[in-house]
């Protein structure tokens, strides 16, 4: 495969791979703190404002590095950390008994391993070609 098809496909898949985050922050969480923060209280999420302002910032932050390519592997491990909370504090699907709720929650645990295989592999490898650093 040529280097500039590479590159493109690289560049969209990060683009792809970010694009839940960004939206999650922007879309979501920012617009919507103070019902966020008390759905996470909700949730037994101690200290729910700061943590969902870290959240937010982690959120960005990580999407926009792994994105252009630059410091990819810290903003990997600010995602990885998120998911990792996450997927503990709201998608504990091992504590529903009803089938139906168990079995979304379930996915959504899923979808958040794979996001954290995702995050696991640019850690190691870096973000690739394009970008802004050599090493991301």
């Amino acid at each position: 495969m040529n280097t500039i098809v590479s590159n493109s496909l690289n560049l969209l898949g990060r683009f792809f791979l970010i694009v839940i985050f960004l939206m999650s922050a922007v879309g979501n969480k920012i617009p919507n703190f103070g019902s966020a923060a008390e759905y996470m209280a909700s949730q037994g999420v101690p200290v729910p404002m700061f943590l969902l302002a870290g959240a937010i910032v982690f959120l960005i932050a990580g999407s926009l590095t792994i994105l252009i390519g630059f410091r990819a592997r810290i903003g990997a491990t600010l995602l990885l950390v998120f998911l990792i909370l996450a997927t503990y504090w709201f998608h504990d699907f091992w504590t529903f008994e009803d089938p139906a709720q168990a079995q979304q929650q379930t996915i959504n645990f899923m979808k958040n391993l794979a996001l954290m295989g995702a995050m696991l592999m640019i850690i190691a490898r870096g973000a690739g070609s394009p970008g802004i650093d050599k090493h991301g």
